[in-house]
């Protein structure tokens, strides 16, 4: 997720309003679950019921997820993208590999919880590119060193203002 301590996890509001949505929708579920559980607790010896357990699990996984959206909204920074020189959060950028005007590639460089909104690929500013171009501007070279150990070297080759 792209999330800066000082600044939070920058969404578009139509990300925003996307995950608020969820988070509702989970939180309405809770008696739901529970509800679930305890049918499930009715059918008999704890330790052999697949269903009960299977509930639980369940229930941990939305209570988790809800406990994610409760933190990401809370700390979200909402809004437009700011226009700017250098790389940031919410820029779409143009890169060519290696220097291979061929060889290139359109993303948006923000956070995954943005990526349902558009058919963009989404770098996370923490991932190697992404660290790598942060704060650079178009015509800069960058190195970075690849997950898979390899250092590439892209050129920026373009960049403007997620519009959403």
């Amino acid at each position: 997720m792209a999330t800066d301590s000082n600044q939070g996890t920058w969404l578009t509001q139509e990300a925003y309003d996307r995950l608020k949505t969820e988070l509702d929708e989970l939180v309405a579920n809770r008696p739901v679950m529970a509800a679930e559980i305890n049918a499930r607790r009715e059918e008999g010896d704890l330790r052999e019921n697949g269903g009960y357990h299977a509930a639980k699990e369940e229930q941990g996984k939305q209570e988790g997820r809800i406990r994610q959206l409760e933190d990401l909204l809370r700390h979200a920074k909402v809004g437009e993208a700011k226009a700017s020189d250098e790389i940031q959060i919410g820029t779409v950028v143009t890169i060519a590999f290696d220097g291979d005007p061929d060889d290139t590639e359109k993303f948006l460089l923000g956070s995954r919880e943005i990526g349902a909104t558009t058919d963009l690929t989404v770098y996370s500013p923490d991932s190697a590119l992404g660290a790598a171009i942060l704060g650079h501007a178009e015509g800069d070279t960058v190195s970075y060193k690849a997950p898979n150990g390899m250092e590439l070297s892209v050129k920026i080759i373009g960049t403007e203002i997620f519009e959403g």
